[in-house]
């Protein structure tokens, strides 16, 4: 008999997606497809049940289609149609509460895979040149999503005590990006005009949506000889962008400000619904975050198909080009960078 594998937060483009990969693996019999609203993709030959994981009555589901596998992808930063921060903090807390009481009530749940972020080890200026699963973040996240994830990582490691039989497996994964990306960072690298922190050029690391539909379905499967998919990983492509070769690669020029004003700009842009500018964005701009890759690599036996680079010039692509041509401005900005009232400083490569 072939697994039964619900999933949560199949309304958004990556759920979607998900779940008409899954469904094809010979392994599978059943897919639920949970959410609070109906998706607008199609879902392929899953079975979709419009359903709140924040209420009690998931449980009722999980009991009533002997669902073995839960994939929880409804962890996210963003509100879907008109649902604001609040709804959004209740799916992600509450919602993940619910849900991990239900699966620990039922016996036949054997596997837990949870979508988590890289966002839980914050930015801050004294942070570590490189997180690796267990470097404990310099402070921890105030508030937005950082803190969610925080939360409901920690309910998920009580879950596991609790449920010692179940294969738990929490995925940390870097800014997702891609040509279907509708993240906040997706929308920042949108605007025509990118505001920076002045005197600050984060690291910035990326992983393909791609690479997030695979590593998901590795950690859903019974684990290939000489792996392990139970525990926690970072998921990032190799290597790191700078900010500045990131506005360089789209052709959008930059607008360097004093951090008190980026956080001015980041409440006019909230309130025009640019995009949603959020302190924890912010911090991330200017501190940036790298993490280690080499659990994924080793114990997961997961290799990305794209790396940081590659996964930004498939997401530039699709948005098409900026105010300027990339070539133009990394020229314009270098040959500034070299005057003499600069300092003659060293200009960064534009590649």
């Amino acid at each position: 008999m072939g697994k039964v594998v619900l999933v949560t937060g199949v309304a958004r483009q990556l759920g979607g997606r998900f779940v008409r990969r899954i469904q094809r693996d010979p392994e599978v019999d059943r897919v639920i497809a949970v959410d609070a609203v109906a998706p607008a993709h199609h879902l392929g030959g899953a079975d979709f049940l419009q359903a709140d994981i924040r209420q009690p009555a998931i449980a009722r589901v999980l009991a009533e289609h002997s669902v073995d596998t839960v994939v929880h992808l409804d962890v996210t930063g963003t509100p879907l149609a008109s649902g604001g921060r609040g709804s959004v903090k209740e799916t992600n807390v509450i919602g993940t509460m619910q849900l991990l009481g239900a699966c620990q009530k039922s016996p036949a749940v054997k596997r837990l895979v949870v979508k988590s972020s890289t966002n839980v080890y914050g930015s801050a200026p004294r942070d570590p040149a490189v997180f690796t699963e267990t470097t404990p973040p310099k402070s921890l996240p105030s508030g937005g999503f950082a803190k969610d994830t925080v939360e409901v990582e920690g309910y998920v490691r009580g879950f596991a005590r609790r449920r010692p039989d179940v294969a738990v497996c929490v995925l940390r994964f870097a800014n997702i990006l891609g040509p279907a990306a509708d993240s906040p960072l997706a929308e920042y690298f949108s605007l025509p005009v990118l505001p920076t922190v002045l005197g600050y050029d984060p690291r910035l690391q990326f992983v393909h949506e791609d690479d997030v539909i695979e590593v998901l379905r590795i950690a859903s499967h019974e684990p290939a000889r000489g792996t392990l998919n139970s525990g926690t990983f970072n998921v990032a492509g190799d290597g790191v962008l700078l900010l500045s070769q990131c506005s360089r690669r789209l052709g959008r020029p930059t607008v360097p400000v004093f951090l008190p004003a980026v956080t001015w700009v980041g409440s006019a842009l909230r309130t025009l619904g640019a995009t949603d500018f959020s302190p924890e964005q912010i911090r991330l701009l200017t501190h940036g975050r790298v993490v280690s890759t080499a659990q994924m690599r080793e114990t997961l036996g997961y290799r990305p198909e794209y790396t940081t680079a590659e996964t930004f010039a498939e997401f530039a692509r699709g948005r098409g080009p900026g105010l300027l041509p990339p070539e133009a401005l990394a020229g314009a900005v270098d040959r500034i960078a070299s005057l003499p009232f600069l300092g003659g400083g060293h200009p960064q490569s534009a590649s």
